[in-house]
């Protein structure tokens, strides 16, 4: 056993996890509860400094660019150990380890060099944890109890990239979503999170990878599963897998996850071609001459998932150059380089967008007309995990380490 050393948001939100009141400090999924990196924390630092406020710091097995998910004092987090993939469970005060389970034994797959063995973050709905790997050329799913139980397995369908796997997957209802688009037959999966069975596969049109994470909000009484990938931006119902709205293009190959304002949803991609899109979330069928509001080509990020906090769209390009933009009409504020190369997607904390780069670099800056960087943290180690927040303590996941640090 390994020990540390200790040392609300939209109105027409995500609705996939319907949380309970005593759990509302809870990180239950990659980017938080609402899918889009917010936090309604008020305590958190937003200046550190890791030799003075680390609580714990956690030797890590493995690697993996998956984020730790948090349920009450509960911490999961995946890893690659070998040809092993590995859950384990951590005490969210101490950093002492609960429990380590091999969830799967596959051989090393090809990968991006952005990219690792454990880069799907699992979700939680505080009773079962969801985890997904790829295991040759089929995708895994799989539930295990607090405890360290599997409840089941599922393999729902083959994989193929030369850049390996990383889609995490989402909760909605009774249902475990996860995003399979790829060098192949692409599809979206909702399997029953009881049981495993599948309740709907939906195809998707095209046959090229993506690793978009699906983000589920009720816009106007209609429920909208949206994600980019398969040559498009498109819109689906969780429920049944039939799809409301599609955009055409705007590029091949997408990784960053959507986020919405409440009126507009906003993209960022991709690959070859780089494109930033505001999106009226309204319309039905073929919406790619009518509800597109603004675009732009001007530094958008590629891996990077974005934010939206006020009346701004922020996010940071892949290669460290961060823009505020006006959300209503795409209107530049300001560009500003903050750093090298980003990969963690942004979180959104006291009115505040903290960006981190791939050296370990967390740029916080306060959203306006004009560039203000409020602090510069310095974890020391590589990240490429999202960040998490939970009761007042960052989760910051290193090359090596599982770092907790805030104010004592």
């Amino acid at each position: 056993m390994r020990f540390a050393i200790l040392s609300l948001g939209l109105l027409t939100g995500f609705l996939g996890l319907v949380l309970p009141a005593d759990a509302e400090d809870s990180w239950p999924s990659w980017r938080g509860a609402r899918g889009d990196g917010s936090s309604p924390d008020e305590v958190v630092p937003l200046q550190w400094n890791v030799q003075k406020n680390t609580i714990w710091k956690m030797s890590l097995p493995g690697k993996g660019h998956a984020s730790p998910i948090v349920w009450k004092d509960h911490v999961f987090v995946v890893a690659a150990v070998e040809d092993r993939r590995v859950l384990l469970c951590l005490d969210r005060r101490s950093g002492e380890e609960k429990w380590e389970e091999t969830v799967l034994i596959s051989a090393r797959e090809p990968t991006h060099r952005r990219n690792s063995l454990a880069s799907s973050t699992p979700v939680t709905d505080g009773d079962l944890v969801y985890v997904s790997f790829l295991d040759g050329d089929e995708m895994y799913v799989a539930a295990y109890d607090f405890e360290g139980e599997r409840r089941w397995e599922k393999r729902p369908g083959v994989f193929s990239s030369v850049h390996g796997y990383c889609s995490s997957p989402i909760l909605w209802k009774d249902k475990v979503i996860v995003n399979g688009d790829h060098d192949g037959d692409s599809y979206i999966v909702a399997l029953d999170k009881n049981t495993g069975e599948e309740v709907w596969k939906t195809m998707r049109l095209n046959r090229t990878r993506s690793y978009c994470t699906p983000v589920i909000w009720t816009i106007e009484g209609r429920n909208q599963m949206v994600l980019s990938g398969d040559k498009t931006v498109a819109s689906y119902d969780p429920d049944t897998g039939k799809r409301h709205w599609v955009i055409d293009g705007p590029t091949d190959q997408f990784v960053a996850s959507l986020v919405y304002n409440g009126d507009l949803l906003f993209m960022t991609c991709g690959f070859p071609q780089r494109h930033m899109l505001a999106i009226d979330p309204r319309g039905s069928g073929n919406v790619t001459k009518s509800h597109v509001r603004w675009r732009t080509r001007k530094d958008p990020s590629y891996v990077p998932s974005p934010a939206s906090i006020g009346k701004y769209f922020m996010v940071v390009s892949d290669s460290g150059k961060a823009s505020c933009l006006e959300a209503g009409t795409g209107r530049l504020v300001w560009n500003q380089r903050i750093g090298r190369e980003h990969g963690a997607s942004a979180i959104t904390v006291q009115g505040h967008v903290c960006f981190v780069s791939e050296s370990g670099v967390m740029t916080v800056i306060k959203p306006g007309e004009e560039y203000a960087e409020v602090a510069k943290n310095e974890l020391g180690e590589e990240m490429h995990a999202s960040p998490v927040i939970t009761r007042g303590q960052w989760l910051l996941r290193g090359e090596e380490h599982l770092f907790c640090i805030g104010a004592r």
